[in-house]
């Protein structure tokens, strides 16, 4: 059984690394929001276990991305006590949350009740659609939705940058996100590399490139993908 175990603290991810592994599961980790999803959809885990602290996206953030595709078992594992805390993550889509500093044996129950919930073969595959267009996360596909149509070829940075919109749907994503996420740390000031693979995503995705639908600029801060187009 695969577990994803997302958090930024490298001593947290060290310790349940070490004990889950020594119970037989097959471990995955993220430090951050983004790697999170990303991970989700290369490795396919049983169980998420999330801390709602993560930078660029916050635990929240992430549950809200995953259920928009996936019911994957969501276990918050958090350092946070307040009760608004905890009803703010179930009601997001959590399935279960476990208070930092945790006993194993509470957290292994907690694992064990989670996973015997989902038959196997219900998972949904990761597939958003908008428009005439249909991403498969789990093939790493973008195609029309018509009959025949030829899949459309996406660079590898254009496809990173689709899926940090796209998995985050509604939401803004600021410039400084989506640059440190493709290009690294060093280029939140390369604004000139966005806009122009944003103005190639458009001519490939958007019906009238010039007044885009579905991957709308936010003047000043970033850009949102909006499923539906009604961006106006």
């Amino acid at each position: 059984m695969r577990i994803l175990v997302a958090d930024d603290d490298p001593q947290i991810i060290r310790a349940l690394k070490v004990t889950l592994r020594a119970r037989g599961y097959d471990i995955v980790t993220a430090a951050d929001g983004p790697e999170a999803l990303a991970k989700t959809i290369s490795h396919h885990p049983d169980l998420v276990m999330l801390d709602l602290g993560m930078p660029t996206l916050n635990g929240i953030e992430v549950i809200q991305g995953l259920r928009g595709w996936s019911q994957v078992p969501i276990l918050i594992v958090s350092g946070r006590t307040d009760a608004a805390d905890k009803v703010e993550a179930l009601d997001a889509g959590a399935d279960d949350y476990v208070t930092k500093p945790f006993a194993i044996d509470e957290l292994l129950a907690r694992i064990r009740a989670l996973t015997r919930r989902l038959p196997a073969g219900e998972e949904k595959e990761p597939v958003v659609a908008f428009g005439d267009i249909r991403v498969d996360f789990s093939a790493k596909r973008v195609s029309a939705s018509g009959g025949g149509a030829e899949p459309i070829r996406l660079t590898p940075t254009e496809w990173r940058i689709l899926e940090l919109l796209v998995l985050n749907p509604g939401k803004l994503v600021t410039r400084e996100t989506l640059l440190t996420q493709v290009w690294g740390p060093n280029h939140t000031a390369d604004t000139g590399y966005l806009r122009l693979y944003l103005a190639q995503l458009r001519k490939k995705l958007e019906p009238i490139p010039a007044h885009p639908r579905y991957l709308v600029t936010v003047l000043g801060m970033g850009y949102r993908f909006i499923a539906d187009g009604s961006s106006g």
